[in-house]
């Protein structure tokens, strides 16, 4: 019996994303990282060097493997982690500005795209394990990557920035040349695997994540697929999320349980986000 378009189209795309999803066996307990919060004007530059934020997916190598934020272990080639050494590394698994849909797709991958993998940078940034603060980690982890040598692991520069304006003048050039934005780390910090405002994210705007708690029905030229998202914050705050969404999404949306990022401005007196907008799934995300 033929198959309609549509539900072909459809079986085609869940085939698609099952394909890209990791093995539930694959995941372990998630790796105690350093999460970043919000810069805002105020803070003593002085103390922080300042970086690229890669968009890409973060990742640990804990000394004999890749796994992601999740603790879902990543497949990637035997050769792409030949010689690592025998210790932590925090990094982010990144294919170039503007394509982390590229990236996301690669890694995600049960069996290893060879092709695609030779397009895939790890871009260290820290070290979990150094007991030192983070100004003499910078120069222990770019020591590690040059013991590496290899052209797909390269150590994420640090510099400094002198004022408010500089760093605004900074995050606009950097959009411009198709980057997602800043990251300060302050350089007395040891690693504490927290958020707090030791590692700050500066962008053009804020997002955070969320997860789906129900799929909430469209009305009027959405009838019959999604009309918002029902999502829940790690602080407990649930509130509506609707916009932001293609056609495809609304016709399948993201799954109840996944975590999403979405981008906001602000948020009102009881919490709640102002002015949310879906961004994109975001698996890497911690389980609750």
């Amino acid at each position: 019996m033929r198959l309609p378009r549509r539900t072909l189209l459809r079986r085609l795309g869940a085939a698609v994303v099952a394909a890209a999803l990791p093995l539930r066996s694959m995941a372990g307990p998630a790796p105690a990282l350093l999460l970043a919060g919000i810069y805002r004007p105020g803070v003593a530059l002085d103390a922080y060097w300042l970086s690229e934020k890669y968009d890409g997916l973060r990742a640990r190598w804990d000394g004999r493997r890749l796994v992601t934020r999740g603790g879902e272990t990543i497949a990637a080639p035997a050769w792409f982690t030949a010689g690592w050494p025998p210790i932590p590394l925090d990094g982010e698994l990144w294919a170039g500005r503007g394509r982390f849909e590229e990236a996301l797709s690669t890694v995600r991958r049960q069996t290893p795209d060879e092709a695609a993998w030779r397009r895939i940078r790890f871009m260290v940034f820290d070290l979990p394990e150094h007991p030192g603060p983070f100004s003499k980690r910078i120069a222990a982890y770019h020591g590690v990557v040059q013991q590496v040598d290899q052209p797909w692991v390269q150590a994420v520069k640090q510099e400094r920035v002198a004022s408010h304006a500089d760093l605004m003048t900074r995050l606009d050039r950097m959009v411009k040349d198709g980057g997602e934005g800043l990251m300060l780390h302050r350089g007395d910090a040891p690693y504490r695997a927290v958020r707090d405002d030791t590692l700050l994210k500066v962008k053009t705007h804020e997002d955070a994540e969320a997860r789906v708690i129900a799929h909430l029905p469209g009305k009027g030229r959405h009838q019959g697929r999604l009309g918002a998202l029902l999502v829940e914050t790690p602080g407990g705050i649930r509130f509506r999320l609707g916009t932001g969404f293609s056609d495809a999404q609304r016709e399948r949306p993201p799954s109840v349980g996944n975590w999403v990022t979405y981008r906001f401005r602000g948020v009102s007196a009881a919490g709640v986000p102002r002015f949310a907008s879906f961004l994109r799934v975001r698996p890497d995300a911690p389980a609750r």
